[in-house]
């Protein structure tokens, strides 16, 4: 299964890559725009104006697209967090609201493909690039924390990321996103208070 996942070729001339960046965003806007459930092969290579034979070049089925646009997201996430974990801070506070602006910002890129790719790759074989994602995202999240005297336990960074990540999905879920890095700050200060 995790072959069938993967793309068959990585563009390389620039032709090529204008037409995987084509396929990926007509998935993408398929996936916004009419659900999982009309996406399909014919449909993305329909939209994106390239014959069904281009799209298999590159991709074996529609699995394998959803994948490449996951894990472009997913490294867009970890780049963002890295430059802000890495970004001086005077305080806990700065730190952590740079860490929550960087996940908001990254969030509303195009919140809809977000939480549409969140719901589809529960099916999907990535459970090992899940975990090592979590692994990445937690080490960044506890060497903050550590520059700023927190010594904190994999529970304690596991509970800071579904803290940030929940407020923030149902923020973007009831289009309610007024002061939202204040209100996460908030919640995380108090949480790490209690620790």
């Amino acid at each position: 299964m995790q072959s069938l996942a993967n793309p068959r070729k990585k563009p390389r001339q620039q032709r090529s890559e204008a037409t995987v960046e084509a396929i990926l965003q007509a998935a993408a806007r398929i996936l916004v725009q009419q659900g999982l459930s009309a996406l399909n092969t014919n449909a993305i290579a329909d939209l994106a104006g390239v014959s069904v034979g281009s799209l298999y070049q590159y991709f074996p089925n529609k699995t394998a697209i959803m994948v490449a646009l996951i894990r472009r997201k997913r490294a867009r996430l970890v780049d963002g967090l890295r430059q802000a974990a890495e970004a001086p801070a005077e305080d806990l506070t700065a730190a952590l609201d740079a860490l929550i602006t960087a996940t908001i910002r990254h969030q509303m890129g195009w919140p809809e493909l977000s939480q549409a790719l969140d719901r589809a790759e529960v099916f999907l074989p990535l459970a090992e690039e899940t975990a090592a994602l979590n692994r990445e995202l937690g080490g960044l999240v506890a060497g903050v924390l550590a520059r700023h005297g927190i010594a904190a336990s994999p529970p304690m960074v596991a509970d800071v990321l579904a803290l940030c990540r929940g407020m923030i999905d149902g923020a973007l879920m009831r289009d309610d996103l007024e002061d939202l890095p204040r209100r996460v700050g908030a919640a995380l200060r108090g949480y790490l208070a209690l620790q």
